[in-house]
């Protein structure tokens, strides 16, 4: 992350809360993320870490609070060419290939002739999966399924990429392979929000928001939670905090 990049604000979400009936599940939270960062969302399943990013495409609206992309109130369908989603279920289509999935994916966003035949070849290669272009998702292995996912999230080159739980069933070899690719990325102006309940991850981000029972507890570089609580690790820090083992 470039310093100069710090004081621009990319995403600000101001006292937001979401409710589904009498369940609350995100508590007047406030949060600002700034351009050419990775930022980590920490928590346990169900703390609020899906809803909130939701709340960031446009797909969930808060029912108090407001969040702003690029400085512009959402949801808002025109910022959505400059995000890219992965969601934590795969959304494939199981009967067509790789490619007629990107495709179909590609021309949503505009994308079309040689221009999009040669996205899909970049993006296949970022995910390792350029032999596999033409096999149908049927076929495809859970881990294959995500990366694929993160190579349609890709396709149209966003400025910011909203990550829900991308390494999820995958090996920790391909996992640091995943990450490599993020932080390759992030070097070339990408900037991130990934949302994680593995601690080892969270490691990896700028800054994180430590997320429990839809309220945050902490913001912080790993480096400053760890100091603040005395702790070795994110985990034991998150404890420190008051979350709850993830």
């Amino acid at each position: 992350m470039h310093v100069d990049d710090v004081h621009e604000k990319i995403v600000s979400i101001n006292q937001v809360s979401k409710a589904y009936g009498k369940q609350e599940v995100l508590s007047q939270i406030s949060l600002n993320i700034y351009k050419g960062e990775i930022f980590g969302l920490l928590g346990p399943s169900g703390a609020g870490k899906s809803t909130l990013v939701k709340m960031l495409t446009g797909l969930e609206v808060p029912n108090e609070g407001d969040t702003y992309l690029f400085q512009q109130k959402m949801p808002s369908l025109k910022l959505m060419e400059r995000i890219g989603y992965m969601a934590q279920s795969d959304a494939l289509y199981g009967e067509l290939t790789a490619k007629e999935n990107l495709e179909f994916f590609g021309a949503l966003f505009g994308l079309k002739g040689k221009a999009l035949q040669r996205r899909i070849d970049h993006v296949m290669s970022i995910v390792e999966l350029t032999e596999h272009l033409n096999k149908s998702i049927h076929h495809y292995s859970g881990g294959m399924k995500r990366r694929l996912s993160l190579a349609i999230a890709l396709l149209h080159e966003p400025e910011l990429l909203i990550l829900d739980e991308p390494t999820v069933g995958i090996d920790p070899v391909l996992r640091k392979r995943i990450w490599d690719t993020f932080y390759e990325l992030n070097d070339k102006g990408t900037s991130m929000i990934v949302t994680t309940h593995v601690m080892g991850e969270a490691e990896k981000c700028h800054r994180l928001a430590l997320i429990r029972d839809g309220g945050l507890i902490a913001v912080g570089t790993p480096e400053q939670l760890k100091a603040q609580t005395h702790s070795s690790s994110i985990e034991e820090a998150f404890l420190a905090y008051g979350g709850v083992k993830a």
